[in-house]
C-alpha cells in the first residue's frame, strides 16, 4: 500500500512560518509530511509537482500565480473534500474567492485563517490541545502581518525570522511551540530591532518621493532584511502612502537590485513592463517584485524608469474598457 505524502507549502515570513509550524504539529507527527517554505515564484511549481505525484496538499499564506495552476486544480478537485489552501490577501479574494478548495479571509493573517478553520472543524482532543498551544504564536503572527501593533513581541518574532532565517524559526517552533521567548532570543531580537529602528529613521530622511507614485530609497541605508518591514511601514502606516515603495541595493557583482513592494499588484505590473530578459531582469509576484539593472545605470535612471512604468499602468487602468456587451450594442 502506497503511503500518501502531505506537502505543506507556506511562506517565508513570520505568518508563513507560524502557519507551517501549526500544520506540522497538527498533521506531521501522524504521518509523512514535507515542508516547503517558499515565495510566490515557486509556489506554482511545488503545487503542480505535488499534484502530479498524487500527494496531499496544504498551502498556507500563499496562492497560485498562474491561471494554468488554478485551472488544473479546478478540473481535478473533488468538491466533497475540505479546502487545502488558506490565504488572506485581498487580491486573492477578489480573483478566487469562490473556490471551494480555498479558504480566504482578508480579516486575518494566513496562519489565523487556518487556525480558525481548524478550530471550527476540530473533532479530536489532540487537535484541540495543539490549537490551544499554538494560538499565542498565531496571534503574534496576526498582529505583525496586519500591522496591528497590539502585541509588542510580534516585532521581536519577525526580527528572529530576519536574523536567523525562516527555517531556523520553523525548527524552533516545531521543537518548541511556546511563544514565550528564551532570554537569548529576547535579547538578540531586541538588539536587532533597536539597530533597525535607527536604519529606518535614516531611510525616511533619504527617500526620493515622486508625487503619490513612488518612494525610492537609495543604496547603503537599509540592509537586505529590512526591505519588507520598511516598505510595509510606508505602504500600510504612512499618512500618505505611495503606490510603490522601492529600495535599491548595489550587489557584489556590480549590478543593481531594486526591491519593490505595492498593494493590488502594481509592483508586478511594473516588473512586467520593465524587464526585457537581457539588460533588465526581474522576478517576483504582484506585490513583491525585484528588478535587476546593469551596473552602468544610475539610481536616478532606475527611479525614473519605475516612475514611467507606473505612469503607463495608471493610464492603462484609467482607459475605458470595451466589453462584449458594448460591441454588441454598437453593432446593433
Amino acid at each position: 500500500m502506497r503511503t500518501s505524502l502531505l506537502n505543506i507549502i507556506s511562506h517565508t515570513d513570520l505568518d508563513g512560518v507560524a502557519a507551517a509550524a501549526l500544520a506540522w504539529h497538527v498533521n506531521g507527527p501522524a504521518g509523512l509530511a514535507r515542508v516547503s517554505l517558499t515565495g510566490y515564484g515557486e509556489v506554482d511549481s511545488l503545487i503542480s509537482e505535488a499534484m502530479a505525484a498524487g500527494g496531499e496538499l496544504l498551502v498556507l499564506d500563499l496562492f497560485c500565480q498562474r491561471e494554468e495552476t488554478v485551472d488544473a486544480i479546478d478540473r481535478g478537485w473533488d468538491e466533497t473534500r475540505p479546502p487545502f489552501l488558506f490565504d488572506h490577501h485581498k487580491s486573492t479574494f477578489e480573483r478566487y474567492g469562490g473556490r471551494k478548495w480555498a479558504e480566504i479571509d482578508t480579516g486575518y493573517c494566513g496562519a489565523l485563517v487556518y487556525w480558525r478553520w481548524l478550530s471550527a472543524n476540530a473533532k479530536e482532543a489532540r487537535t484541540r490541545d495543539i490549537l490551544a498551544a499554538l494560538e499565542p504564536i498565531v496571534r503574534i503572527a496576526n498582529d505583525r502581518d496586519l500591522w496591528l501593533g497590539e502585541i509588542p513581541e510580534s516585532r521581536l518574532w519577525q526580527a528572529l525570522v530576519t536574523m536567523c532565517g525562516h527555517w531556523s524559526v520553523f525548527a524552533r517552533l516545531a521543537a518548541n511551540p511556546d511563544a514565550k521567548m528564551t532570554q537569548a532570543e529576547f535579547d538578540g531580537a531586541s538588539e536587532f530591532t533597536e539597530r533597525q529602528e535607527a536604519r529606518f529613521a535614516l531611510a525616511k530622511e533619504h527617500i526620493w518621493r515622486v508625487g503619490n507614485d513612488l518612494s525610492f530609497v537609495c543604496d547603503g541605508v537599509l540592509e537586505y532584511g529590512d526591505v519588507s518591514d520598511f516598505c510595509g511601514l510606508l505602504l500600510d502606516r504612512d499618512d500618505n502612502p505611495p503606490l510603490v515603495a522601492a529600495v535599491a541595493a548595489k550587489r557584489m557583482s556590480g549590478d543593481w537590485a531594486v526591491s519593490m513592494r505595492s498593494r493590488d499588484g502594481l509592483a508586478g505590473r511594473v516588473l512586467a513592463l520593465l524587464k526585457d530578459g537581457k539588460k533588465v531582469r526581474g522576478g517576483g509576484h504582484g506585490d513583491a517584485s525585484a528588478l535587476y539593472f546593469p551596473r552602468n545605470y544610475t539610481q536616478e535612471q532606475m527611479r525614473d524608469s519605475i516612475v514611467a512604468a507606473i505612469k503607463v499602468e495608471k493610464e492603462r487602468s484609467a482607459a475605458p474598457k470595451v466589453t462584449l456587451g458594448d460591441l454588441l450594442k454598437w453593432k446593433g
